[in-house]
Order: C-alpha cells, then sequence, then structure tokens
C-alpha cells in the first residue's frame, strides 16, 4: 500500500465532485433503487477491474492471480492500472459505465456508499467474519458489509537502532505507554536528537486520539463526536511533546514526511506504517531499525488502520461473477501471495500465523490490527478533514479546544446535524 498521506491527496481530487454530483443529476445511484433489478448475464463473461496500483509487483502479482481465477471459471478478466483511479472512477460512474470490480479506498468507500454506487455483497464472501473486525467496520455503511477489504497497514513505532543505542537504551527502554515515551524522549533530548517526528495530520495524530479513547465520528457515523474529554487529552500530550521539542513536525526537519527524517538520522523514533519498509530499502539501505507497536493511551492501546477493498459496482451485468472473483482474490492463500510479491499485509485472520512465520518483524504492524480504527466513515467530509490538518500544523500554539471546537461544527454541518 502506498503511503496514505500521498494517497489520500490522489482519491480527494475529484470524488466528491464528479461522482457526487453526477449522483445528483441522476445517474441512478438512487439509495432507494431495487439493485437486484440489473439484469445478470448468461455464460462466461468478460470482467472489466480497475486498481490502483502501488507498482509493476502489484500489477503483476494482480493480473498473474486474475489469470488463475479465469482459467478456472471459463471467464476472463481485463485487469487494468489506473493512471488516476479517482478521476476514472469517476468518469466511469457519471458515464454509468463502470468496471465491475475495483479497487475502493477507505477514505472514499462511504462517498461511494451513500450514492448507491456500490453492490453491498460483502456477506456473499465465504467466512466474511475472517476479515479483521476492525476492517469490517471500515467498509460497513448503514448496518451493511459492502465489500472485502483486500490488505490493511496500520501504525507503529519506528526506532533507529544505532541511535537508540547510542543513546545508552535498551529493549527494555522501548516506551509501551505514554508516560514511557515522554520519559525516554526526555532522555533521548538530553543526548542532543531530536526523539521523534510524526507526521502533521490527522493520519498520524489520529492514533494519539484513539489511544484516549476519542475520535471524530462516532461509530455509526452518524454523529460529530470531535470536541470530546478524550480527544482534548489527546490533543493536548500531543501539543505537550511538540513545545518541549520532544517530538517534531517532518516539515521542521526539513523532511518531507516522517520516513524521510527518520532515515536520514534526523529523529530516533518515528510513527508510521509498514510502507516505511520499502521507503527504507530503497532510500536508507543502511539504517537499522526495528518496528515495536504504539505506546498506549489513558484507554489502552491504539493505532489507525488504511485499507482499500474491492469494490463492485452496482450496476455491474456480472455480479455473480464479480463475486467470484473478488472471492478468488481474498482466498487467505491468494493473500499471502500477495503479501510476498508487494508487501502488503492480508485483511484475513486466518492468515495472520504464516504471515508473521514469513515476516516476522511486521509483527507489531499485524497485532495492531485487534485495536485499530479506520479512517472517517462518513460521506461529503473531505473539506472537513482537509481543514482540521491545516489547523494541526498549528497545534503547538494553538488551544487544542480551538481546533477541536472548530472540527465539531465542520462535522456536525457535513454530517447534516
Amino acid at each position: 500500500m502506498k503511503h496514505p498521506n500521498l494517497r489520500t491527496a490522489a482519491f480527494a481530487v475529484i470524488a466528491s465532485g464528479t461522482l457526487l454530483t453526477s449522483a445528483a443529476c441522476g445517474s441512478g445511484f438512487d439509495d432507494s433503487a431495487d439493485k437486484s433489478s440489473t439484469p445478470q448475464s448468461s455464460g462466461p463473461v468478460s470482467l472489466q477491474v480497475l486498481f490502483g496500483s502501488s507498482g509493476d509487483a502489484e500489477t503483476a502479482a494482480v493480473r498473474s492471480a486474475a489469470d488463475a481465477w479465469a482459467k478456472a471459471s471459463g471467464n476472463t478478466a481485463t485487469v487494468t492500472p489506473a493512471q488516476d483511479l479517482t478521476q476514472q472512477l469517476g468518469q466511469a460512474f457519471a458515464g454509468s459505465n463502470p468496471p465491475d470490480v475495483f479497487y475502493v479506498d477507505a477514505s472514499r468507500f462511504a462517498d461511494y456508499a451513500s450514492v448507491g454506487a456500490l453492490e453491498p455483497y460483502g456477506d456473499k464472501i465465504s467466512e466474511p467474519d475472517d476479515f479483521y473486525p476492525s476492517l469490517r467496520a471500515t467498509f460497513t455503511y448503514d448496518g451493511t458489509f459492502y465489500c472485502a477489504p483486500k490488505d490493511f497497514s496500520t501504525l507503529a513505532l519506528i526506532i533507529n537502532d544505532g541511535l537508540w543505542k547510542k543513546a545508552g537504551l535498551t529493549d527494555a527502554d522501548v516506551p509501551t505507554t505514554w508516560d514511557e515515551l515522554t520519559a525516554v524522549a526526555k532522555k533521548l533530548k538530553a543526548t542532543g536528537v531530536t526523539p521523534l517526528v510524526v507526521g502533521d495530520t490527522r493520519d498520524r495524530i489520529g492514533a494519539f486520539m484513539v489511544q484516549s479513547g476519542g475520535w471524530i465520528i462516532s461509530d455509526d457515523g452518524k454523529q460529530a463526536t470531535a470536541d470530546s474529554a478524550e480527544n482534548t487529552t489527546a490533543l493536548q500530550y500531543v501539543q505537550g511533546l511538540l513545545k518541549d521539542k520532544l517530538a517534531q513536525f517532518p516539515k521542521n526537519l526539513d523532511a518531507g514526511w516522517g520516513g524521510e527524517a527518520f532515515g536520514k538520522g534526523k529523529a530516533v523514533m518515528a510513527i508510521e506504517g509498514n510502507w516505511i519498509k520499502g521507503a527504507m530499502k530503497a532510500d536508507f539501505p543502511d539504517v537499522a531499525y526495528t518496528a515495536h507497536e504504539l505506546p498506549a493511551g489513558p484507554k489502552g492501546k491504539g493505532t489507525l488502520s488504511f485499507t482499500t477493498c474491492w469494490g463492485i459496482a452496482a450496476k455491474s451485468k456480472h455480479k455473480e461473477e464479480a463475486i467470484s472473483f473478488v472471492e478468488a482474490m481474498t482466498k487467505a492463500d491468494q493473500q499471502l501471495t500477495f503479501a510476498k510479491a508487494f508487501g502488503v499485509m492480508p485483511s484475513r485472520q486466518s492468515a495472520k500465523d504464516s504471515f508473521t512465520q514469513e515476516f516476522p518483524n511486521d509483527a507489531p504492524f499485524v497485532n495492531g490490527a485487534e485495536y485499530a480504527h479506520g479512517p472517517v466513515n462518513a460521506p461529503k467530509m473531505d473539506s472537513v478533514l482537509a481543514d482540521f490538518d491545516a489547523s494541526l500544523l498549528q497545534l503547538a500554539s494553538t488551544d487544542p479546544k480551538t481546533l477541536l471546537g472548530r472540527l465539531q461544527k465542520n462535522t456536525q454541518a457535513a454530517l447534516g446535524n
């Protein structure tokens, strides 16, 4: 999976414009529509599959898996890596000619589901409860599990082994709570290094909100919960780290993101996802590091998950074959094949043991699935979340209650309450 900040930026370009506008103009994606009325084909079919590829390895792996499904089923599947997935999907939906199967990023899911663009097939996949509960929740809208998560990422605490040892710290010093994080950060600062780099958006700082027992909206996606005491506690804690220079944003370390600052040795610790493996291997191969579960907050462990599902178009004429295709793509053994090919983590719990045996260093990321929180699961929230991200840039000097009060007001307006 790609770095989520970059990926979300790409997804946010026009989905709310092209897709939602087309729905308002009568494209046929009406929540009240009888989706079962779409005629189904008979005999061998040709599925159209559109996906956002992370690179050649993912493209080759998906095409290989699609070829195997086609050979076994007697159908065909044309698998196309998108140049700009959101734009191409938006145009396809506007033209009432969407692909049968396509990637749906978690941050865009509610926008698609809310206008009836997606076939709610989630519970038709075998053993749907085998998907991690947090991932099922991410792709559930109005109580319906819509689409099968293809894989996921979580955040963990990444530690530079060399700088850690240089500061006289050992494995016993790895922080497991906020208090321990503060204490070890003070020890590191005393040696003249930046202890922690953390991204300046909700995609990183939001983990502290979860650890404090808070989040931006309610679990059902209906109510704004931004200005809670739990969220205030979380932002006050992060603010304290920033003010005391125990943590820094990437831009303050002349870096584009946390992984770059960490790789260049400008911070001893970073809060990043398992995508950092690829960046470190490519850009900083000589830096030794380890991953650890994020320190627990006042309400326990917490992290964020980033995921994508296999969407099926509500207007597809080949829904049964599309479900069969997704079934093949999400089998535990196929997910492990994908993991080996391009570094993703399987979304099925039954694949966890095999995955961690193959990739033991990734265990902290996989373990996070048990307590991870997905993205904001509500439509029309793009501008609200972008505004919150912009306000977080001023977290070190602005009262957290002010930032959360603005987020609460904007979220209420977007949710219509």
